[in-house]
């Protein structure tokens, strides 16, 4: 799997645990709400900085975004 799609993957199934909306998260980490569904989607190319943000914003460590779950 592309990397681009598992982070993306990953930040919706915590973010929907969580509850959140993609607007509430975007108010929440920071990133607009766009760039949010974009990232989801696996159209965004992340930074190391970005996904330890958006995993601190989640409560979660940023290797949760990176692990693949199989």
């Amino acid at each position: 799997m592309d990397m681009r799609e598992l982070v993306g993957q990953n930040v919706r199934r915590v973010r929907l645990k969580k509850g959140l909306t993609q607007e509430a998260f975007a108010e929440i980490s920071g990133f607009s709400q766009q760039y949010i569904s974009s990232l989801e989607q696996g159209h965004r190319n992340p930074t190391i900085v970005t996904i330890y943000e958006l995993a601190t914003a989640l409560g979660v460590s940023h290797m949760e975004l990176v692990r693949s779950s199989k």
